[in-house]
């Protein structure tokens, strides 16, 4: 049977305050035949996240020794208040726009040399979204590919140390001159600023998304939001290795 791992953030969501996390879980092995796979639970947002491998690249990485990682993101019909159809024949910008993200975000916690020629493609669906759906899926798949790689490493398939650091997301926004993190659908739309930031466990940042909704902003509320954004981040990881640690 498939061992299911909890790790949560202790908080009810009525006392939360500005700067603290929805409650969070990251529930690991949830799926038995992918070879990582999280369900992540931010709040009210559910994102199931699995990692496939293949053994070859792109044919314009063949050669080169070194392999890649990519992602799909899809959001299920009912995962919103109203249904959404499925993209079958062709992929919305935004959904285009959100999986090179998680793809980028992705490769910045692998060896791509210590991967070997060899794919890890990740799948993010999200099955009920309020909000912070594209930092969910980021902050899930770090876990499903950290055990992925390790199961790799375990069978003595990788030629050099692949896993380097974990990589988290978290939103964040500004409403009436306050700094509010990782928001739910109806604090991101209600907020005057809206952002998303992806960063490495050593605090390095993959990529910031900043938005002025209603109004401008200044470095000084840029550097507020960074602050915010970073502490938010440090305890994501927290959570991330203990539930890589015991997947």
């Amino acid at each position: 049977m498939t061992k299911m791992r909890d790790i949560r953030a202790n908080r009810e969501p009525e006392s939360r305050g500005p700067s603290e996390l929805r409650p969070l879980t990251i529930q690991s092995g949830v799926n038995r035949y992918a070879e990582g796979s999280v369900l992540i639970r931010a709040g009210h947002t559910h994102v199931l996240c699995t990692v496939s491998i293949e053994e070859s690249v792109p044919g314009w990485l063949t050669g080169k020794g070194q392999g890649w990682i990519t992602a799909e993101y899809s959001m299920l019909p009912r995962s919103t208040h109203t249904r959404t159809k499925r993209d079958r024949e062709k992929v919305s910008g935004r959904t285009q726009e959100i999986q090179r993200l998680i793809g980028r975000a992705l490769r910045s916690m692998v060896d791509l040399k210590g991967l070997g020629e060899r794919t890890i493609l990740v799948d993010c669906d999200v099955l009920q979204a309020d909000g912070g759906t594209r930092t969910a899926s980021i902050t899930g798949a770090c876990v499903a590919v950290a055990s992925a790689l390790h199961k790799l490493e375990q069978a003595g398939k990788l030629p050099g140390k692949a896993f380097i650091d974990t990589v988290s997301a978290v939103s964040v926004g500004m409403r009436d001159g306050e700094v509010l993190v990782d928001l739910d659908y109806n604090e991101d739309f209600g907020c005057d600023v809206d952002m998303n930031f992806v960063v490495t466990g050593q605090g390095l940042f993959v990529e910031i998304q900043g938005t002025g909704e209603k109004r401008a902003f200044s470095q000084e509320d840029m550097d507020r939001m960074t602050r915010a954004a970073l502490a938010a981040t440090d305890r994501i990881r927290e959570l991330q290795l203990e539930a890589i640690r015991q997947a």
